[in-house]
């Protein structure tokens, strides 16, 4: 079962993030073979952390909310709070099979909260900056909460423009970039 989790960071906690990194990497280093996507969210600027985004293939629930609550930047409080969705990868590969490679241009994580009727159900025709793509869903599997996307775009606006205008209740855009030990 794949799942989206996106910890967000508590203001004021990137001293902590920074002394807790290596902690962090050898942690998600145990789920190297179960990882589809992994990568920090930043502030504006690009430089200072706002969030962790880690997609990954897990056994069930029990485990999803180990991987989640056992972390050790969520133990020691970096984390304000943490998202955990069911997932389903419709692009049926992880972040390192992206063509476009872990660097250059803009990266964002696009997440659209659901209201209602399921948006976005299908990947988009012009899906070559797509990184991961997928609906967000309840513990059933099922039932649609939304969804995720991490691509590459020129700008905040192109990135948005990835989801219906008007499927959503809510959505955000953050700035991405690829995680993981730098090589």
């Amino acid at each position: 079962m794949e799942y989206f989790f996106y910890h967000r960071d508590r203001p004021g906690s990137a001293g902590l993030r920074e002394e807790l990194l290596e902690d962090h990497w050898s942690y998600m280093d145990g789920y190297a073979a179960e990882m589809i996507a992994r990568g920090p969210t930043l502030s504006g600027d690009g430089d200072t952390p706002t969030g962790s985004v880690h997609i990954v293939d897990l056994p069930g629930p029990a485990a999803a909310r180990a991987f989640a609550f056992e972390e050790p930047c969520y133990q020691a409080g970096v984390y304000r709070d943490v998202l955990v969705r069911r997932w389903r990868n419709l692009l049926g590969r992880t972040m390192w099979d992206f063509p476009g490679g872990r660097t250059g241009g803009n990266r964002y994580l696009v997440l659209g909260l659901g209201s209602g009727q399921a948006a976005d159900l299908a990947v988009p025709p012009d899906r070559e900056e797509l990184i991961a793509y997928g609906p967000l869903l309840a513990d059933d599997g099922v039932t649609w909460l939304g969804t995720a996307v991490l691509l590459r775009a020129p700008d905040r606006e192109t990135a948005r423009a990835v989801l219906a205008p008007d499927g959503y209740a809510d959505i955000e855009v953050h700035t991405w970039q690829f995680g993981g030990r730098p090589s």
